[in-house]
């Protein structure tokens, strides 16, 4: 029994008229590994009443199979030669230390400005986000708050035991609650900044989480922008290294471990990227071949009597973006293609674009793919000196859409999950997209209930809400540990500034560059820019 291991899992709603609060409790054989998730105990389910403290069902079979713990193990320390790859770690260090300044929760670094927080349920939300404009002299808000508001992981085994696992990270275990410290020169590079996150308890009483969040200015070697030349005399040449700024955390809910960053770029632009890693949710089978299988097993087999079982993951960003104020509107730039009438040439056709500014909260529901399109939230109230309203739009990263029947007890839980993009009328009791309670939520609280409404949404102070997803077919390579999985999207300027916002950016300074065989140099030491004077 030492080597038991037990852990509680929410169960969700029926339909059952009136919920309890109860907890599903699985366990599972450590016995020769530290990957307890691979080595599940099947046979047993339990299930814990919270108001009356007591077991309330135990379900016990004939124990049939556990998987082996062969092949399980991922610590260094316990692998047998051969390794490799070796790893080379070249992060930026200067003498300087960092290029952005932190004071009290406020980041400054190039021209942005923001606002960090840590909070129980979602984790990172960076608010206040507002970028320096050199031509008027102003640092002009963007973003007024941003987090992942719910994340929902339907798996996909209908039987018993497993109907019921479908979880919502935020709304059953919190990001906050579920940061773990980050790991110096591994989670984040050697220029990283480490800041610890405070939570309250269950009684109240304050806990702290050290290294729940690293800042760093990130040199992957990618160019910001570069033209040349080549039919002008003396072979002109301009080019940039792009550097952005990151915040990351990692929270580990149970099984998986989701790397959550949010990257500032010179440019204007903000990406949100999360990182999918850790250990696949798996049950016992008998089948040590794919060819013996004769039967719907819902997962791939990923090792032997091991079964990784089919799931979801639905990310869903709450994005408070006031651009340049708060009163904005959602435009559709729908690209449409038409035929050449004039005969004057021998071009048959060609696409346009066509603009919609969105009335209500019905019509901002998109499902992303069905046709091409750009989406923006723009200011109708400020203009460029062209006459462009100013904004920002959405790029889409990796989206998908559910597979689950529409009246699944599931599916009506995590609607959200029905469209892709969302926007809403600003609400301040309107925060999480699967409702305030979600455990046994009925599916009454929901960014679906709420847009059913369809309240106006032009030229108000409005909320976008995009969600991402991938469906997840297991594979051997994600066993015994899944190497990440990333994805996510970027919110880019669309005729907010005057012209391109980093042509004076000032390049890092050049140093001698000694592995270079041409004549050369190289950029090693950046400029500490901490304010906008400094870019001017």
């Amino acid at each position: 029994m030492s080597d038991v291991v037990c852990s509680t899992f929410t169960i969700g709603w029926f339909g059952e008229k009136k919920s309890k609060r109860e907890l599903k409790v699985n366990c599972f054989y450590t016995e020769g590994t530290a990957n307890m998730f691979l080595r599940p105990i099947d046979d047993i389910k339990i299930h814990v009443d919270l108001d009356e403290m007591r077991v309330s069902q135990y379900l016990d079979r004939k124990i049939t199979t556990i998987p082996k713990a062969e092949g399980t193990e991922y610590r260094l320390s316990h692998m047998k030669p051969p390794l490799g790859p070796r790893m080379n770690n070249r992060a930026t260090v200067t003498a300087e230390g960092p290029g952005f300044t932190l004071v009290g929760n406020t980041v400054k670094w190039a021209n942005w400005e923001f606002h960090l927080a840590f909070d129980a349920r979602v984790g990172t939300i960076i608010s206040l986000a507002s970028i320096y404009d050199l031509e008027q002299n102003k640092y002009r808000r963007v973003l007024y708050r941003g987090y992942v508001s719910e994340l929902f992981v339907p798996y996909q085994d209908p039987r018993e035991g497993w109907y019921q696992m479908s979880f919502f990270d935020n709304g059953e275990y919190g990001f906050g609650r579920t940061a773990v410290p980050l790991e110096p020169l591994t989670d984040c590079p050697a220029n990283a900044v480490f800041i610890d996150g405070y939570l309250a308890n269950e009684d109240g009483l304050p806990v702290k989480t050290s290294n729940a969040l690293c800042i760093f200015e990130r040199h992957a070697g990618d160019i910001m922008w570069r033209h040349t030349e080549s039919e002008m005399p003396g072979d002109i040449r301009e080019v940039r290294p792009e550097v952005s700024l990151v915040v990351r955390m990692v929270a580990t809910v149970g099984n998986y471990d989701y790397i959550l960053d949010w990257e500032l770029k010179p440019s204007g632009s903000i990406k949100s990227w999360v990182g999918l890693t850790g250990v696949l949710e798996v049950r016992p089978v008998a089948y040590t071949n794919a060819d013996q299988i004769n039967e719907e097993t819902h997962g791939t087999l990923v090792a032997e009597n091991t079964i990784g079982v089919y799931h979801d993951h639905f990310m869903n960003y709450y994005l408070d973006l006031d651009i340049d104020g708060d009163a904005n509107s959602f435009v559709k730039t729908n690209l449409v293609t038409k035929k050449n009438t004039n005969g004057k040439t021998p071009r048959k056709s060609y696409w346009t674009v066509e603009k919609e500014t969105v009335k209500t909260e019905l019509d901002a529901r998109i499902l992303l793919g069905t046709k091409p399109m750009e989406l923006s939230l723009e200011n109708p109230n400020k203009k460029t000196k062209v006459g462009h309203p100013v904004g920002y739009r959405l790029l889409p990263g990796f989206f998908t859409v559910p597979l689950l029947a529409l009246d699944d007890y599931q599916q009506i839980r995590g609607a959200f999950s029905n469209y892709n993009v969302w926007v809403t009328p600003y609400n301040k009791s309107e925060k999480w997209a699967a409702g305030d309670h979600v455990d046994r939520s009925h599916g009454d609280d929901t960014l679906l209930t709420w847009t059913n409404e369809n309240r106006p949404i032009e030229n108000k102070d409005i909320v976008l809400w995009y969600t991402m997803g991938i469906h997840h077919v297991p594979c051997q390579e994600d066993f015994p540990l899944m190497p990440t999985v990333s994805g996510g999207f970027e919110l880019r300027p669309t005729n907010f500034f005057e012209y391109n916002p980093v042509l004076k950016v000032i390049p890092p300074e050049q140093v001698p560059w000694p592995n270079c065989t041409a004549k050369c140099v190289g950029f090693g030491v950046p400029l500490n820019l901490n304010g906008p004077a400094k870019l001017s």
